[in-house]
């Protein structure tokens, strides 16, 4: 199985509509790093993501050469970010985010990239989710600022 690694975009997404562990049904092994928890921390003491149990969430810690590609990364991208890259790249893990420029360096590094719509259709694909339910979690990211360039999966389901 394939590890992907989850940035603070993702977990704040399922933190919204209350389905944490859906993120482990939608990929084969999803881990996330210290910083993203950190960052996904000081967002639930403001109170602008929901508490939710993410314990069973492995978080990685990453090696000394690959705290060194963070930093290089950090300088145009936020820890959690950065590090998540650097851990996705160093391990040939799939990177899992909606953060644009995220989305961008990964690729510039030769990372497979997905995020919260991916996750969403593998999870009607699987048929763990309906499209209909899946588009109402959608509905409700969206409610809570997760910008999205569609409307309704039924944009991206190819069948």
């Amino acid at each position: 199985m394939t590890e992907a690694v989850v940035d603070n975009t993702l977990l704040s997404n399922f933190a919204h509509i209350q389905q944490p562990k859906l993120l482990a049904a939608a990929f084969d092994q999803p881990v996330t790093v210290r910083a993203v928890m950190d960052e996904l921390e000081v967002g639930v003491q403001t109170t602008r993501i929901p508490s939710v149990d993410w314990s069973w969430l492995p978080v990685i810690e990453l090696t000394d050469d690959e705290l060194v590609v963070a930093e290089h990364l950090n300088q145009t991208l936020g820890r959690g970010e950065a590090a998540c890259i650097a851990l996705a790249k160093s391990r040939q893990w799939i990177m899992l985010t909606d953060d644009r420029d995220a989305r961008r360096a990964a690729r510039e590094v030769g990372l497979i990239v997905s995020g919260t719509l991916g996750a969403l259709m593998n999870l009607v694909r699987a048929n763990v989710l309906s499209l209909a339910e899946a588009d109402k979690f959608l509905a409700t990211m969206k409610r809570s600022g997760y910008r999205c360039p569609v409307s309704s999966l039924t944009e991206l389901d190819t069948g």
